[in-house]
């Protein structure tokens, strides 16, 4: 696992991707693109993580952990998916922020 002196040197950014229909996928379908995304992130590590996507009908939220943008861009450009749209994530906050 990452210590805290590289963990401190990553970032985490929301990943938007146009993937028309991708929401019509079936659970092998879904199974298919984590299998690409893995692929290309094996040859990455330890530059970039996957912690988690949310799937829509036409898009795809994906949430990395990266030493930088470069390395987010590489991840599609080795995966093949689409990238509309990358943010870095300048906090987290939930309902227990409020207290």
């Amino acid at each position: 696992g990452l210590n805290r002196t590289e963990d401190a040197a990553l970032n985490r950014y929301v990943i938007e991707r146009d993937m028309p229909g991708v929401g019509l996928n079936d659970q092998a379908g879904l199974c298919d693109v984590a299998k690409v995304s893995n692929a290309a992130l094996k040859r990455l590590a330890p530059k970039v993580q996957w912690d988690h996507s949310y799937v829509t009908m036409d898009k795809i939220f994906c949430v990395y952990i990266a030493e930088d943008e470069k390395a987010v861009r590489e991840h599609a450009r080795l995966s093949g998916f689409p990238i509309t749209r990358i943010a870095q994530v300048r906090a987290i906050i939930d309902p227990t922020t409020a207290k």
